[in-house]
């Protein structure tokens, strides 16, 4: 009787990791908002208004392995990233929307110097891999602006 030799750990886990390789399963993600809410604003005060939402990016399939993905944000009602703005009929308010809590880094699509959120998981079997980000907005101060309710949407798009 011929005996085969065992296999060695390291072995192993490189033909469990090859095998698994071509293994491609469609992946899914979405995402949900919370978004920034900046509450009252004083144009007469020069201090800026400051606050958080958020962005939770849920990605889901049967066997996935080494996904990566971008999460990027539109331009909004101005068409600009340089100066995003709220509208409120035909007023508008200033603000912008950040990657970072230093609130330097304009949260954009990479285009006009912005910068977008790149993440990824290596292994998923079975469950969602969820994951939060934090927008960072800023209303600056001393804008001369109407009383009234502004708003305005921005687009989330994940790429993966």
């Amino acid at each position: 009787m011929k005996t085969i030799p065992p296999i060695r750990p390291a072995l192993a886990w490189a033909l469990v990791l090859l095998a698994c390789a071509p293994v491609q399963a469609q992946q899914i993600c979405s995402s949900a908002t919370n978004p920034v809410a900046f509450g009252l604003y004083d144009p007469q005060s020069s201090a800026h208004v400051d606050n958080t939402g958020s962005i939770t990016v849920t990605c889901q399939a049967t066997v996935s392995l080494l996904i990566g993905y971008t999460v990027k944000l539109s331009t909004g009602s101005s068409g600009a990233y340089a100066q995003r703005k709220m509208l409120s009929g035909a007023n508008s308010l200033n603000y912008q929307v950040y990657t970072d809590s230093a609130r330097t880094s304009t949260w954009g699509d990479g285009s006009s110097s912005t910068s977008f959120i790149t993440d990824g998981y290596l292994l998923q079997v079975l469950t969602p891999v969820v994951k939060t980000y934090t927008v960072y907005g800023r209303l600056p101060g001393s804008q001369n602006a109407k009383a009234g309710s502004y708003l305005d949407t921005l687009t989330v798009l994940i790429t993966y």
